[in-house]
């Protein structure tokens, strides 16, 4: 009982400190694009949760299906949750001949290998419940020659490499066709949107129409593509943006001069790493013969700071390897060190409670040889996030009107304070391959309460392991003196 009261003074006293803690408050707005962070998956490497569906399953051959389905995501919506992703891709759903979805066979039936249509829903209305959206793929070429459109010769198809065909989007009925199919099951699944793939033959006229189709029945609808384009697409990745992120943090000492390329102008612009239709960035790092975790924690930190929708493939948080598929569409695994999760978890928790974290003003401060200093804010917050990637310390001076008038910079991932010199001065100096990431606060001096009541917490802290020993002992005593009575 004693125990159980040290306990609950032990909480009531975390509850204080919590309240005292400098840490500021966020308003919570309806999201946009620029607001989500990304979950990208392939729904048959993800989760196997329903043996039912394991048609032929053949987890030693990756080329086969592996068993991943519908219920195997929703039962792992927590390793998402945790990591603060707002949205999840599922990547292509379709009925295909393949593991990753990309030979469509029909676009109005689900792959049976994932699962019923009924546990589709059941699946997104988890992810709903967790307050994420959803997305899927529409392959827009590259379908099956078995599609169900060519065998009953309803559509026009144009032949294509290894078994499959392309759409003659030229043609009217195509069009009609191809519009319909994606507005219906955007609309029957209740989705939050769709991304167009395998689009760089397709007409950017077309491809405005079947975004102003999907928008027509969902003004709020996501209509995304993982391919650059002109077409009015809501998000489309920059190539030289995500090249300049790889090529900066693939190795310590690095040029970082092309990172000047991110402004605010690339709010709306997928960037990533890690992609599922290429090699993986762990590839790239292995191949430079660098050390992975160390390159990942500072790659991450700039994935969700710098301005984009960052957008990350399953597998990310464990450094899959791999050059190209089927190598690079490893099964997940779950049982793995966490540090780079919790790492994610933290990024995102910032993006997704602070406006002028994920959407802010940027600029850049500094970028030189490995060292990349930038700011992010808006009217409320100021934002600093200092990226040292070169084999030595590195040091920035910053004036005070950068930052702001009786200001302190409090360091979120390693625990830094950084106050501004008698001259006016913030000297921010960081170690060797490590990421800091600091928001401005009022500099009131020491916080006294929360000083108090973290020693508090360490005494009541102390006081209850002495309780537990030392009713252990009395336990100890108790059974010792029982036998010896007997």
């Amino acid at each position: 009982m004693k125990v159980n009261k040290w306990f609950g003074l032990i909480a009531t006293f975390l509850l204080l400190v919590s309240t005292l803690s400098p840490a500021g408050v966020f308003a919570e707005t309806e999201r946009t694009i620029e607001d989500e962070s990304i979950y990208d998956l392939l729904v048959d490497r993800f989760n196997n949760a329903d043996g039912k569906n394991d048609i032929d399953v053949n987890t030693q051959d990756l080329s086969a299906f592996s068993g991943g389905d519908f219920t195997g995501v929703g039962t792992r919506l927590e390793h998402i949750v945790r990591m603060g992703f707002t949205l999840i891709s599922l990547g292509p759903v379709f009925e295909t001949e393949t593991y990753d979805g990309s030979k469509v066979l029909d676009y109005a039936k689900l792959e049976p290998h994932f699962g019923t249509s009924e546990e589709f829903s059941t699946m997104i209305k988890a992810i709903h419940k967790q307050d994420m959206s959803v997305i899927a793929d529409f392959p827009l070429a590259g379908v099956s020659a078995n599609h169900v459109w060519a065998k009953e010769g309803t559509v026009k198809a144009l032949p294509a490499a290894d078994g499959t065909i392309d759409w003659d989007t030229t043609d009217a009925a195509t069009q009609k066709a191809l519009k319909e199919a994606i507005v219906d099951f955007v609309e029957t699944n209740k989705l939050d949107g769709i991304r167009l793939t395998k689009l760089d033959k397709i007409d950017t006229a077309f491809l405005n129409e079947i975004i102003q189709a999907v928008k027509t029945v969902n003004p709020k609808a996501y209509v995304l593509t993982n391919e650059e384009s002109d077409a009015d697409f809501d998000s489309a990745p920059n190539n030289e943006k995500m090249s300049a992120m790889r090529n900066s943090f693939v190795n310590y000492d690095a040029d970082s001069s092309p990172l000047s390329i991110f402004s605010n102008a690339t709010e709306k612009e997928l960037i990533q790493f890690d992609e599922l239709t290429g090699p993986r960035f762990t590839y790239d790092i292995v191949e430079a013969r660098m050390f992975p975790p160390t390159r990942w924690k500072l790659a991450i930190t700039a994935l969700f700071s710098m301005p984009g929708v960052p957008i990350m493939p399953y597998g990310t948080e464990i450094a899959v390897n791999g050059q190209s598929a089927p190598e690079s569409h490893q099964l997940m695994n779950f049982k793995i060190d966490e540090e780079l999760i919790e790492h994610i978890g933290d990024l995102n928790k910032l993006r997704n409670k602070s406006e002028a974290f994920r959407n802010g003003d940027f600029e850049m401060l500094h970028n030189d040889k490995g060292f990349t200093v930038y700011k992010l804010s808006n009217d409320e917050e100021t934002w600093i996030v200092a990226l040292n990637n070169t084999t030595g310390t590195s040091n920035l001076e910053i004036p005070k009107e950068v930052i702001g008038d009786n200001k302190k910079l409090r360091g979120l991932l390693d625990g830094d304070l950084v106050r501004e010199g008698k001259d006016g001065i913030y000297r921010v100096v960081l170690e060797r391959e490590v990421a800091e990431i600091y928001i401005a606060d009022e500099d009131k001096g020491f916080n006294t309460p929360y000083l108090i009541a973290s020693i508090l917490i360490y005494v009541l802290f102390l006081g209850f392991l002495f309780m537990a020993w030392r009713k252990g002992r009395q336990g100890r005593q108790h059974r010792k003196a029982e036998k010896q009575a007997r």
